[in-house]
């Protein structure tokens, strides 16, 4: 019984899709503590920077399906997620949510102290994105600058501080966020002007979104060319990056106005694919480079 509701909370927050968001918060606290301190994190943050981003996501998730549960269940793609499917009742998603935010702020505790002076942004952020599809299509954004904020908060919480080169290392994931972001969210283009909610694909149509996500993702490529002139990173970084384009070039190749029958695989495997390319090889570079 435990097991099988253990299940049925991870899927609740798709916790295949951590391989979005983790590698780039390490690849932050990686960055940090070399361009700072010249040395890599050690493991305790590490750990503690982990533990962080399990418990920020599934609050994150868990927000989005309690407050999304009434439009969840009369969408065909999602009425048989957790909640419409009674699989999980309202209350006992709220006690996840509860015990996700204690777990994220014992993490925070742990980490710098900046990083818990800041947790109410976060935690507004993780709350508000839910309910920008309501109100506007530049929602998918919102939800970047959400995400984005794992990279930049492994960043501040090895270094307590901010930086220029952590604000264009910030801003090219908010952009790859929103950029694939948009592209899943044409599948449900019919279902969200039938119920007036927001998006791209909803408010400009999917080929102009399709558009718009190419130029989010020049945005993104600009940024981490941006990282390489900023930091010491060698032709390692630039090696992982060039592959990273490569990947974003075919997402954007095989999704096609008419031809969405691919989304799945530019949505979630290339992109979970192209965060773990980039942060490898940031790694490598970084372990050469602080000898």
């Amino acid at each position: 019984m435990i097991w099988r509701k253990t299940k049925i909370f991870l899927e609740m927050i798709k916790i295949e899709h951590t391989l979005f968001a983790l590698p780039f918060a390490f690849m932050g606290a990686l960055l940090g503590s070399v361009v700072k301190f010249h040395h890599l994190p050690h493991w305790s943050q590490i750990g503690w920077i982990l533990l962080a981003m399990i418990g920020a996501r599934s609050a994150a998730m868990g927000l989005n399906r309690v407050i999304d549960k009434v439009f969840d269940a009369k969408n065909p793609r999602t009425s048989m997620r957790a909640i419409p499917a009674g699989l999980i009742s309202s209350m006992e998603a709220i006690i996840f949510i509860i015990i996700s935010m204690v777990v994220l702020f014992w993490a925070a505790a742990n980490l710098s102290p900046i990083c818990v002076k800041l947790l109410p942004i976060a935690v507004f952020l993780l709350v508000f994105y839910s309910y920008t599809k309501r109100f506007t299509w530049a929602c998918h954004l919102y939800l970047g600058m959400t995400v984005a904020l794992a990279p930049l908060g492994g960043w501040v919480a090895v270094t307590n501080e901010f930086s220029w080169t952590a604000f264009v290392f910030y801003v090219a994931i908010v952009f790859w966020l929103a950029g694939f972001d948009t592209i899943y969210a044409t599948q449900d283009v019919d279902f969200d002007r039938k119920e007036g909610l927001h998006s791209i694909p909803a408010r400009f149509g999917i080929p102009n979104a399709l558009r718009i996500a190419r130029w989010f993702h020049l945005v993104t490529a600009a940024g981490f060319i941006g990282l390489f002139f900023l930091t010491n990173l060698s032709w390692v970084y630039l090696a992982g990056i060039l592959i990273a384009y490569a990947l974003l070039m075919y997402e954007h190749f095989i999704v096609k106005p008419t031809d969405l029958t691919r989304l799945n695989t530019a949505f979630f495997t290339l992109n979970s694919t192209l965060s773990i390319v980039v942060f490898v090889f940031t790694l490598i570079d970084l372990v050469v480079f602080a000898g």
